[in-house]
C-alpha cells in the first residue's frame, strides 16, 4: 500500500512539475511536430523545391544570421529562409577546448538521431562536435547545438520561434529521405574583401582553408563532399569506393593545396584593399586564450568568485552588430581636400569606426588610392562642413540700434 502511495505521489508530482514549466508530453509533441507556415510552403513551390527535398545550413557568425538552403527540382540550392542568430557565445574563431565558450566553426553533418524534440531549449539539434578534423586536431567539448531560448554557452541560440521552423526544415528534409544535412559555420562571408580585413588575424590559415569549401558551394550551388587528411579540411575529392579518407593520415596526390582556393580571390585581393572596410571583430586567440576561458568557466561551475566576463586576450568590438562589412562608396572630390581633411573628424551620426588595413609594400601612387577610399561620405561632409567659413552670431536687436 505504502508503494502504491509514494508511485501516486511521484506521478502527481511529476504531473504538477510539468504544468510549472507549460511542457507537457503532448505539449513536446506539438513542438516537434508543428508545421513550416504556409507562405514558406508557398515560397518553396515558386522556387521549384518540395518540401521534403534535402536541406544545407550556413551559418555567419560575424553577420549573426542562419541560413537554411533546399534542393530544387534541378539538384541545386537555393536559400529559403534566413534568421537573425539571437545569441552565439565566444568570440570569431574554431573551438578548440572544452569550456573555452567558442561556438564551433567548419563543415559538420546532422543526422536524424540528432534531432532533440525533448530539448530544455524548446527544440535543438547537435551539430556534430566534434568532427573528424576536430578529433584530428585534439579538440575537445560536447553538446553543441542549434537550439532555442536565445541562450548560448558556445551554442548558437535562437528564438522558440525560429528554431521551430529550422527544426521542422531538417524533420521534413528526413521524412523525404535525406539521410544526413551539412551545416557549414563561417566567421564571416568568406568574401574576398574580408578575408582581406583578417590577412593578419592569428586563425587567417584556418579561415583559408574553410573558404576552399565556402567557394565550392559558393560555384557550384551544391554541398562540397567533405573530408579530412593531413589533419586539414579537402573538398571534393575522389576517393576509392567512396570511403572517408584517413584524417590524420596522407592526402591524395589529387588534392592541390590551399593554392587552388587563394588564387581564386587573390585576383581582387588589391582591389578589396582600396575599398573602405570595417575593423576587424576580436577572434579567440588561439589555444592560450581558449585554456584561459576553460579555466575561468570551471572556476565558475565551482562556485568560485570570477569576473563577470570570461578573460580576453584581445581587445572588446567597438562595431555595433550587424554593421555592414563594406562601407558606402565614396563621391567624387578633389584630391586636395581629402588630403587637408583631420583623420580624427567623426561623423554627425554614429558609424562604425574604420581602421587601416595593413597593406603590403606599395608605391606612393597605390597608397594614394588606398587611402582615399577609406573615408566615408558622411566623413567627409562632416569635414568639410568643418572647414567652410561660418558667419559670426547675430547681434541683438538693441544693438543694433545702438550703433
Amino acid at each position: 500500500m505504502k508503494i502504491k502511495t509514494a508511485l501516486l505521489g511521484s506521478i502527481l508530482a511529476t504531473a504538477l512539475l510539468a504544468g510549472c514549466q507549460g511542457s507537457s508530453v503532448s505539449d513536446l509533441a506539438m513542438r516537434a511536430e508543428k508545421p513550416l507556415p504556409q507562405k514558406i510552403v508557398a515560397k518553396m513551390q515558386a522556387k521549384g523545391m518540395t518540401r521534403t527535398s534535402p536541406i544545407l545550413v550556413r551559418i555567419f557568425k560575424e553577420e549573426g544570421v542562419l541560413e537554411v538552403w533546399k534542393q530544387k527540382n534541378n539538384g541545386k540550392y537555393d536559400q529559403i529562409a534566413s534568421y537573425e542568430i539571437c545569441k552565439w557565445s565566444g568570440k570569431l574563431g574554431p573551438k578548440y577546448i572544452e569550456g573555452d565558450r567558442q561556438a564551433p566553426e567548419g563543415f559538420y553533418t546532422v543526422r536524424p538521431a540528432q534531432m532533440n524534440p525533448h530539448s530544455n531549449y524548446y527544440l535543438a539539434f547537435n551539430i556534430g562536435f566534434p568532427n573528424a578534423y576536430d578529433r584530428a586536431n585534439g579538440r575537445t567539448g560536447q553538446h553543441l547545438m542549434v537550439h532555442g531560448a536565445c541562450s548560448s554557452s558556445g551554442c548558437y541560440s535562437m528564438t522558440d520561434e525560429q528554431v521551430a521552423e529550422i527544426y521542422a526544415f531538417g524533420r521534413d528534409a528526413f521524412k523525404g529521405g535525406q539521410r544526413e544535412f551539412q551545416i557549414q559555420a563561417f566567421p564571416f562571408r568568406m568574401t574576398a574583401a574580408n578575408m582581406t580585413r583578417y590577412k593578419n588575424d592569428p586563425n587567417y590559415s584556418f579561415w583559408k582553408m574553410l573558404k576552399q569549401g565556402y567557394d565550392a558551394f559558393e560555384t557550384t550551388k551544391v554541398p562540397p563532399k567533405v573530408d579530412v587528411c593531413e589533419k586539414r579540411y579537402v573538398f571534393n575529392v575522389p576517393t576509392p569506393d567512396g570511403q572517408p579518407l584517413s584524417p590524420t593520415g596522407a592526402c591524395p596526390p589529387s588534392v592541390g593545396g590551399e593554392a587552388m582556393s587563394y588564387a581564386s580571390y587573390e585576383k581582387t585581393f588589391q582591389t578589396a584593399f582600396s575599398a573602405a572596410q570595417k575593423a576587424p571583430a576580436p577572434s579567440i586567440q588561439g589555444l592560450a586564450e581558449a585554456k584561459l576561458v576553460s579555466a575561468w568557466s570551471a572556476a565558475r561551475a565551482r562556485g568560485e568568485k570570477v569576473t563577470r566576463e570570461p578573460p580576453s586576450l584581445s581587445p572588446a568590438s567597438a562595431e555595433k552588430p550587424g554593421a555592414p562589412d563594406i562601407r558606402p562608396a565614396t563621391p567624387a572630390i578633389q584630391p586636395t581636400a581629402i588630403a587637408t581633411a583631420p583623420q580624427q573628424a567623426a561623423p554627425a551620426t554614429p558609424a562604425p569606426q574604420i581602421t587601416s588595413v595593413p597593406v603590403p609594400q606599395q608605391n606612393p601612387a597605390e597608397a594614394t588610392a588606398v587611402a582615399n577610399p577609406q573615408m566615408s561620405s558622411m566623413t567627409i561632409a562632416s569635414t568639410v562642413a568643418q572647414n567652410i567659413e561660418q558667419p559670426g552670431p547675430k547681434k541683438p536687436w538693441w544693438k543694433i540700434i545702438g550703433n
